[in-house]
């Protein structure tokens, strides 16, 4: 089941970048117990993305457009967010 939080995530990255490949995983019951993983989930996330737009940046400039764009919810509820850029 997909939670709000990942199908904002979702919708933020489709709309920045329009990328080819994305998928956006919730692990938040891999951390359950851990500090910053809040009860019900939708805190910890995989976002899987390829896209056109990241090309030609950095490893670190292709994580950074990510967080710029999810500044919002890495400000709230998101307590972690892996990602894999192809």
């Amino acid at each position: 089941m997909t939670g709000k939080v990942q199908t904002i995530i979702e919708d933020k990255l489709r709309a920045a970048f329009d990328p080819e490949v994305l998928t956006v995983t919730d692990e938040s019951a891999l951390h359950a117990g851990h500090a910053g993983a809040p009860e019900g989930g939708q805190s910890h996330f995989h976002v899987e993305i390829s896209a056109a737009a990241l090309n030609g940046l950095s490893r670190v400039e292709r994580q950074r457009a990510i967080n710029k764009v999810l500044a919002e919810e890495l400000a709230g509820p998101v307590h972690a967010l892996r990602m894999t850029v192809k």
